[in-house]
């Protein structure tokens, strides 16, 4: 099944009528902390440095620690689209086959002009939180 590319509002309905789906956040650990879905585990698919943006080596490691049946459903986000887009295609290329990007992301997606194309998780007012607990990278990475 190919990668399915859907919006916020129905990432939420996917999750309410399957509590058991998994829903990866692929922002950065700053950008989760700020606030993310509720119930999102934060996986990042990049990290930012000080040359940029670079690859996560541990990203698939830990995705698979996470949902290591390759037909269960997963949402995918991040703050546009792009990036959850990516960590899709890298979960696709290792076998994954029920992958839902979410479209617009937490933030929203932006028109070529910066407007606002598309909203995003928290301007839909969509459960969000700031708590990175048990769901956060340096917890999720330290257990497996």
């Amino acid at each position: 099944m190919p990668i399915q590319d859907l919006p916020p509002k129905h990432c939420f309905d996917l999750r309410e009528a399957d509590p058991s789906l998994v829903h990866l956040d692929v922002r950065t650990p700053d950008e989760f902390a700020q606030g993310h879905p509720s119930g999102a585990l934060n996986v990042p698919v990049l990290f930012r440095g000080p040359s940029g943006m670079s690859e996560n080596p541990d990203f698939l490691r830990v995705a698979r620690s996470l949902c290591q049946d390759p037909a269960r459903r997963v949402i995918l986000s991040c703050a546009m689209g792009g990036r959850s887009r990516r960590a899709a295609e890298a979960l696709e290329g290792a076998g994954y086959a029920n992958l839902v990007n979410m479209r617009g992301g937490y933030s929203g997606a932006r028109a070529p002009d910066g407007s606002l194309s598309e909203q995003g998780w928290s301007g839909l007012g969509l459960p969000t939180s700031q708590d990175p607990g048990q769901r956060s990278w340096d917890a999720l990475r330290a257990q497996v």
